[in-house]
């Protein structure tokens, strides 16, 4: 988006075109770490009773 938005009504709508075409590339997310590594590096967030 190199434009200039104009109000809100047209931000909106570019967003949504732009959210649109990205679902149809079915783009997938790239995980940095499995879920294990997870379980370690992010054990203080959920502790265990």
């Amino acid at each position: 988006m190199s434009d200039r938005m104009a109000d809100r009504q047209y931000l909106t709508q570019e967003v949504d075109a732009w959210v649109k075409q990205r679902n149809m590339k079915n783009s997938e997310m790239n995980w940095r770490f499995t879920t294990e590594d997870a379980r370690i590096k992010l054990k203080y967030l959920y502790p265990s009773f």
